[in-house]
């Protein structure tokens, strides 16, 4: 079964303690799919709010911002297939935004899951998992589904997003928890920061102009959107900072701040703590003098990457990146080796 929430519910839920598994940004992509007369599939992905512009017109008809298919669909539902941008991912829930799509929304969705192996693409026989099942959708609006059950157990590389009969979807996200394919070998380092390696960012000060979980992101990314920034402090003493889970317990050889394309915004300092804990739970309700600072505060500088080298052999699970007073980053790296 499926719940059905409001944003602040899932926003807290959800989206603060999972990842958008399909994201463009994290190189989700879309492989194939039943039809796209009016408007393209890849759109789903796209990192930015969907748009409308109702002077623009294509050969086709009116632009749209979204994934749109042909009227009178003979089948029970068009579908897009989707590779997820990690290696595979357990899922929790998902948002359907079908802004701006009314008279010609999709009227219900569902959502289903696969894992290929040896970079096997899905066809006709492919056998799919019910993730979401199906579930009614309104003209113009944010819809955040939740599985009742929880996390799948299953693992997949691979989802279909499903509407019936036909339509127009805006904004697809799918959360969960990516299941990284880790090496043998624990001296091998790895940036377990990365969500692409189970990292997330569970609670924040303030994200007023971009996300937590782009610090977490592959690359350097494009510019000053896909990093996070806050609100400008006007309250002496003032710290914005982020708390992030490492994907594994591990012991931190590097830590790598960027502030790329933060030019006249970026953190005047910045301060990375970690800390050892048994849970989110634990680590968040953590008194300061619990928390290592591997990272001692230093002055930071616009669009650079703040390499900094750590000392000693202590594993970690959790990490605490402080901007002072306030401003942006792009991305958080967190190299170590795991520790079982």
């Amino acid at each position: 079964m499926v719940s059905i929430l409001d944003q602040a519910v899932f926003d807290e839920q959800v989206r603060t303690k999972f990842s958008d598994v399909i994201g463009s940004k994290l190189g989700g992509k879309v492989i194939s799919f039943s039809d796209e007369f009016f408007a393209e599939a890849s759109n789903l992905l796209a990192p930015k709010a969907p748009i409308r512009d109702k002077t623009r017109y294509t050969y086709q008809g009116a632009w749209y911002d979204g994934w749109e298919t042909r009227r009178h669909n003979p089948e029970p539902a068009d579908w897009v297939v989707i590779k997820v941008g990690v290696d595979s991912a357990r899922l929790i829930g998902c948002e359907i935004d079908t802004a701006f799509f009314n008279g010609n929304q999709a009227p219900a969705i569902s959502v289903e899951g696969t894992f290929l192996a040896d970079d096997a693409v899905p066809d006709k026989d492919t056998k799919w998992t019910t993730v979401i099942e199906k579930t009614e959708c309104l003209p113009s609006q944010r819809h955040f589904f939740v599985r009742k059950a929880g996390l799948t157990t299953e693992n997949y590389n691979y989802v279909r997003l499903n509407m019936y009969p036909d339509g127009g979807i805006a904004r697809f996200r799918l959360y969960g928890t990516p299941v990284p394919v880790f090496p043998e070998a624990l001296s091998t380092v790895l940036d377990l920061a990365s969500v692409s390696h189970g990292g997330v960012a569970i609670k924040c000060s303030d994200e007023h102009f971009g996300t937590t979980d782009n610090l977490l992101l592959p690359g350097r990314g494009i510019d000053m959107s896909d990093g996070w920034e806050t609100t400008r402090s006007r309250v002496p003493g003032y710290e914005d900072w982020v708390v992030v889970r490492l994907g594994a317990r591990g012991v931190i050889d590097k830590v790598v701040v960027d502030t790329a394309f933060f030019r006249g915004n970026f953190p005047d300092r910045i301060r990375v703590e970690a800390i050892d804990a048994a849970d989110d739970t634990a680590a968040l309700a953590a008194a300061k003098d619990n928390w290592t600072v591997v990272v001692p505060e230093q002055k930071a500088k616009p669009d650079f990457e703040h390499e900094c080298a750590v000392e000693g052999e202590t594993a970690y699970t959790h990490v605490k990146l402080s901007m002072i007073p306030d401003g942006g980053c792009k991305r958080l790296r967190v190299f170590a080796r795991r520790v079982l």
